[in-house]
């Protein structure tokens, strides 16, 4: 089922009453699933967890009553994500500047918010309030592209043609591991010449760790050619048979799968959790590099996914046994905004690599160990 995320003061029993006899049967009516944070929380960063809640979300409800910050910060996080469309604003009747209720120095909405539809509300008319509640829901249904259904976030017969492309090169280069990454901007309005692209992606390589994602090579066999919607590289390693694959859509949409650097140093079949963690903080990095160079906002939503295969009956590089994966792929996909990948790297490589590492065996790293890889690959320390 949809959620629908709810922003309201916390610990008021007006506002919970409200909320348990207008919002929760009005949402649940319309098929969504209310969610608070002070319910639902799953164990993560509070933060974190509103703002993944918020970008997830098809309906957010947010109840400006008693004028409180936190309320209208989550409220201007919701706007700035583009996010407007799914945002229904509430509030308490005395809260209405145009009522004979209102106090004139009692709270309101404030100014920001002041020209926006707001629906208020009385206590003793619960009823009525979610009936129009619901109402107003549904039509909001009615206009705005439900985000649980993926509609919009890939392109998939782009990406499929070309992880059909990247699979059949990797395996005539002899190898089975790998990780793939797609990005796409979200409502975005790039559109860049082919030779726009080249330059932006010499530009967004990250040169800390071995090859670099994305390649580029001038002046060889492999340098990256203009296609009828982009550009596209295939570099084949001919010496140790490493293989890396990449297109950069004019609209700014990008895939790659590379061979897994661990075979390249001799390591066989064997998953090196500091390498994992190394190459996907530049995962991350080129991320926001490339669409900051494309002309992305820092606010800009962008939709990232990070595969690994080829891992079944591989190990781990382990001090402790030998643990090996049932698994053959796992994947970790994130909707964030460009400014998350510099507040929250740590925490977002974190979530991308713990579920690879579960799956040899229950494999865990310490805190300290992601901050000290995450930080020492982009300070360029790789001791």
């Amino acid at each position: 089922m949809p959620e629908a995320f709810i922003i309201m003061q916390i610990g008021n029993p007006d506002l919970e009453k409200m909320c348990e006899q207008a919002i929760v049967p009005a949402l649940k009516a319309c098929g969504l699933e209310p969610v608070r944070i002070d319910k639902h929380n799953k164990g993560g960063l509070l933060k974190s967890e509103i703002i993944k809640r918020i970008q997830d979300s098809e309906v957010i409800v947010a109840d400006l009553t008693n004028e409180r910050p936190n309320c209208y910060l989550e409220v201007g996080y919701a706007m700035g994500i583009d996010k407007f469309r799914n945002l229904i604003l509430t509030a308490r009747q005395d809260h209405n500047q145009d009522n004979p209720d209102h106090q004139p120095c009692g709270p309101k909405i404030h100014f920001d918010l002041s020209g926006y539809d707001v629906l208020f509300w009385e206590g003793s008319a619960l009823d009525a309030f979610r009936i129009d509640l619901e109402k107003r829901i549904r039509r909001r249904q009615a206009i705005i592209e439900a985000p649980h259904t993926g509609a919009g976030k890939w392109d998939e017969n782009w990406f499929s043609r070309h992880e059909k492309a990247a699979r059949e090169g990797l395996a005539q280069a002899g190898r089975t591991g790998y990780m793939e990454i797609r990005l796409s901007a979200r409502n975005s309005a790039i559109e860049k010449k082919q030779s726009e692209l080249m330059q932006i992606a010499l530009e967004s390589e990250i040169h800390t760790y071995g090859w670099p994602l994305a390649l580029v090579m001038l002046n060889t066999e492999y340098k990256p050619r203009p296609v009828a919607d982009g550009i596209l590289a295939e570099v084949v390693g001919k010496t140790i048979g490493s293989y890396d694959y990449w297109t950069l859509r004019r609209n700014g949409d990008f895939y790659t799968l590379t061979s897994l650097p661990e075979e390249d140093e001799s390591q066989g079949s064997v998953i090196n959790p500091k390498i994992r963690v190394w190459r996907v903080t530049e995962a991350l990095l080129y991320c926001g590099r490339l669409y900051s160079r494309l002309g992305s906002a820092s606010t800009d939503v962008i939709a990232l996914r990070i595969t690994h295969g080829g891992l079944k009956g591989r190990s781990i590089a382990s001090w402790i046994g030998d643990r090996k994966s049932l698994e053959d792929r796992v994947q970790w996909e994130e909707t964030l905004q460009l400014t998350q990948i510099e507040s929250q790297l740590v925490e977002l490589v974190k979530s991308a690599t713990a579920p690879l590492f579960t799956i040899f065996d229950f494999f865990e790293l310490a805190g300290e160990t992601y901050d000290r890889l995450v930080n020492g690959f982009v300070q360029g320390n790789l001791a």
